[in-house]
């Protein structure tokens, strides 16, 4: 029987709130099943398990901040737009540190393909696109952004910036100066590199 009000939708937000709550690692189906004082068996007609749980979890966070990240890069190219989406998922992982950790959470390749996580890559590479970036080097700069961002948000989530000066907000202002450089004057294959 499934109990009156409870969606899958519901479920899954409540989840969302509950990972933000106390860490993405601590959500199952029977933490969900706690907080609304439900047996878990009346769970399993909405969810299959604590893993399909967690999915629905990264699929919600991706899909909020290709929301966010639309909305933050409209109209805006060049240092801007780099500004904005990196303000994006700072901003996100500081208001949803749960949801954050989520959206970082492996999917099989099936899943990935239809997510939101698609639409992210392509709003990082029309970004790319206003620093004359081509094939293969828009995708090491998708990764190296990518790799940025997530490196200094998990490092300054984890308190890794709070005990000395400069602040982390001069560091962060600093960072995105040194990326919007560093696209500008993106290498060409080898710079630097002898050949074998």
């Amino acid at each position: 029987m499934v109990r009156a009000g409870l969606t899958t939708e519901r479920l899954v937000r409540a989840a969302a709130e509950l990972a933000d709550e106390v860490g993405f690692e601590q959500v199952t189906v029977s933490a969900l099943a706690r907080r609304f004082d439900v047996k878990v068996a009346s769970l399993y007609s909405h969810l299959k398990n604590s893993q399909d749980l967690r999915t629905r979890i990264a699929l919600l966070a991706l899909e909020e901040l290709a929301d966010r990240a639309a909305d933050a890069l409209a109209g805006r190219a060049g240092k801007d737009a780099l500004t904005a989406l990196a303000n994006v998922y700072r901003d996100y992982a500081r208001e949803h540190p749960g949801r954050y950790t989520a959206a970082r959470l492996p999917l099989d390749p099936e899943t990935a393909a239809a997510s939101a996580g698609v639409r992210q890559a392509r709003m990082t590479r029309a970004l790319l696109r206003g620093y004359d970036l081509a094939e293969p080097d828009q995708t090491h700069a998708v990764r190296l952004l990518g790799s940025v961002f997530h490196g200094y948000v998990s490092l300054e989530a984890a308190g890794g910036f709070s005990h000395s000066a400069p602040g982390s907000d001069e560091s962060w202002a600093r960072i995105l100066d040194a990326l919007d450089a560093l696209l500008r004057a993106w290498p060409a294959p080898g710079a630097g590199h002898p050949h074998p």
